[in-house]
């Protein structure tokens, strides 16, 4: 997993409360075992239309939004089934952070697995980053994990918390399997003296 330290993108706004992950990445999709290629389908019936055309309503289909990579939304973001595809998705359409006041436990966690960072900050504070990013096209917020801020080009500095451990997991790019074998040598020793008692 890619180390996450520091970065600086455009802001794609999702303006809806509850965003479960069947909107995020819909049930049809989940046939793929790899996790590439969720990306097509992010959002996809909103995004598209019973005939597969682009919605030019939905505000990430609109030219000033192209190669966003770090999303607002509302409350309770990620909520409902707990498919690991919804990260999955949002990652691979090239999302980094995801900015919303809640989310769903599941969903949240996932994230961190995956090396996307989810920040919680208040509604009123989300509500100012919605009002920037339709006021300015190309709107970007610059994402400073190591000493957790936010910032942007018009004088807007944030701190925002995040959990010691899961900052670290990120800053360090590791997952879950990652941080198992940051213990490899401990993991080989074990093993070849359990072999050695077995005879093996």
């Amino acid at each position: 997993m890619e180390a996450f330290k520091q970065h600086t993108g455009i802001v794609g706004p999702v303006d809806r409360v509850n965003v479960d992950t069947d909107a995020i990445i819909p049930k049809q999709f989940l046939k793929r075992i790899e996790r590439s290629g969720f990306g097509q389908f992010l959002f996809f019936e909103w995004r598209f239309d019973e005939q597969g055309n682009v919605n030019p309503n939905f505000d990430l289909n609109k030219p000033r939004y192209q190669g966003a990579s770090v999303l607002i939304s509302r409350v309770n973001f990620g909520c409902g089934s707990s498919r690991e595809h919804a990260p999955w998705a949002i990652q691979d359409y090239g999302f980094k952070v995801i900015i919303a006041p809640t989310f769903a436990d599941i969903f949240y966690n996932n994230c961190f697995k995956n090396g996307i960072l989810p920040i919680k900050l208040s509604e009123e504070q989300v509500e100012d980053l919605f009002q920037r990013t339709a006021a300015n096209v190309g709107y970007q917020l610059s994402v400073d994990l190591e000493n957790k801020k936010l910032s942007d080009d018009f004088g807007l500095e944030i701190s925002f918390d995040l959990d010691e451990h899961r900052r670290q997991f990120l800053l360090l790019g590791l997952d879950d399997i990652g941080l198992t074998m940051q213990h490899e040598d401990a993991i080989a020793a074990y093993e070849a003296k359990h072999a050695a008692k077995l005879g093996i």
